[in-house]
């Protein structure tokens, strides 16, 4: 049975906004529950940079209101948990981003993280307090645990799963959660933190360090290296985090022989305004009821009225428009594709070009001096790191294509510059993108609803049927 749960997050004493929806953040996100982060989904955010998107919404917010936090609640959580044995974590995260989109109709930004770690499987789906156009604050109201719930037991319904018939009364009588109020670890936040730092592919691991110290830790050097963050009274040895955190293991993953795809977190599943329509009769054949049909009848209703009104305002009413529309639209999104994925490309050719110019000025009196010896086998043993690190130098120089050697300085303001672009084609790539998903979604409706038998001439007539 599925029971659930709204939670106001609030912002704790002595702590910063943003250091508050790390913690909550982290948690749910925690990858040990989540089976490495296969069980997470995101409604208008990336659970990546989750953190970051949440924080700049509240200070857009101010910005555009001109007012402060009012209150002290920063995010919302609502905790739902399912029967022991009832449900798979895959249908639980599914249900779990149904309720999180009729429950805050798709007005704020939240992700859903599904816990598998305990008997029962839960979600934790939490959502900023501040909506998407950040011009408004959720504000809890009478009755919304009673909202959730109707919401949690209909959609268990029509997916076959037991729900509480008569909940106790109570402070929270729609539902007693089942879960346990675990603080994460030190250990824990560490090594998520190492995981984000290793996805950002850091050049070697003096540059893994630095991005640990940007990332808040203080760093202790010598025979086991030791992390410790504000909050920690001792350091953490990278030996003590477990499989896949040594150093070895770290030097081996930046060096890329081992892959960092165990702990790489789902890539996120967005929901357009725009939704498809179900196919009714295919889920008859695979054992829904007459229950589900009622309701699929009903959403099919109104997500065609939501596709006629969609066409209506964006004035695609006809065919031809809509086709045109929905090629121009993926063009641009394939074009500002390909660009962040050229500039990211060319900041990792600089990043490796820096890496040498600077062995190789590091290396050459080494290199003269293996010269002027004759280039001694007995030497060559005594330096064979540097004289290998002047090779690949010299193999690197030799394979430009324009072979005057550009200068350091030069390197690092063409990759300012890369980062700047690319940060400006980001903004238009989500917009991009969700125009692309709202208008192919679209299309795809109105295919179904004219059917492939209907020759094109009378698709080229479709003027918004109501």
């Amino acid at each position: 049975m599925a029971t659930t749960r709204l939670i106001s997050m609030h912002q704790n004493k002595g702590m910063s906004i943003a250091d508050c929806i790390s913690e909550r953040v982290d948690y749910a996100l925690n990858p040990k529950k989540t089976g490495n982060g296969k069980y997470v989904s995101s409604h208008e955010c990336d659970p990546k940079t989750v953190k970051g998107e949440f924080l700049l919404s509240k200070k857009i917010y101010s910005n555009i209101t001109g007012r402060e936090q009012g209150n002290d609640v920063i995010l919302y959580q609502i905790r739902q948990s399912f029967k022991p044995g009832e449900i798979t974590p895959e249908l639980a995260n599914q249900l779990g981003y149904e309720l999180g989109m009729q429950f805050t109709k798709g007005n704020y930004a939240f992700f859903v993280a599904t816990h598998i770690d305990k008997a029962h499987i839960h979600n934790h789906i939490i959502f900023n307090s501040t909506s998407l156009d950040c011009t408004k604050k959720f504000r809890d109201f009478l009755g919304s645990g009673r909202a959730i719930r109707k919401i949690s037991d209909r959609i268990c319904l029509e997916n076959g799963l037991s729900i509480v018939e008569n909940p106790k009364r109570g402070k929270n009588h729609y539902g007693k959660w089942l879960g346990n109020q675990k603080t994460v670890s030190h250990s824990e936040k560490i090594r998520i933190a190492i995981d984000e730092v290793l996805r950002k592919k850091p050049v070697d691991f003096e540059a893994f360090l630095s991005e640990m110290k940007l990332a808040g830790y203080e760093i202790k050097m010598g025979k086991h290296i030791g992390f410790k963050s504000q909050n920690q009274k001792n350091f953490i040895r990278l030996r003590s985090l477990g499989d896949g955190y040594s150093e070895e293991e770290i030097r081996t993953i930046i060096g890329g022989k081992k892959a960092l795809s165990n702990r790489k977190v789902r890539t996120e599943r967005t929901q357009s305004p725009v939704n498809l329509l179900v196919y009714i009769q295919a889920k008859l054949h695979a054992g829904k009821g007459a229950g589900y049909e009622r309701w699929a009848k009903i959403f099919n209703l109104k997500q065609m009225a939501q596709t006629i009104n969609y066409l209506t305002e964006n004035n695609l009413l006809a065919y031809e428009d809509l086709e045109k529309k929905a090629h121009a639209v993926t063009n641009n999104f394939n074009q500002l594709s390909a660009r962040i994925k050229d500039a990211e490309k060319r900041m990792t050719e600089i990043s490796d070009l820096k890496k040498h110019i600077i062995n190789y000025f590091k290396t050459r009196d080494v290199y003269m001096d293996y010269r002027k010896a004759g280039y001694s086998k007995k030497f060559y043993e005594e330096h064979t790191a540097d004289l290998l690190l002047h090779k690949a130098a010299k193999a690197a120089f030799d394979s430009l294509v324009d072979k005057k050697l550009p200068t350091v300085k030069s390197l690092q303001m063409e990759y300012s510059e890369l980062i700047s672009e690319k940060k400006k084609a980001y903004a238009n790539y989500h917009l991009a993108k969700k125009e692309m998903q709202n208008v192919l979604t679209a299309k795809a409706n109105v295919d179904r609803l004219l059917g492939e038998s209907i020759p094109e001439k009378e698709k080229e007539k479709f003027q918004g049927q109501r």
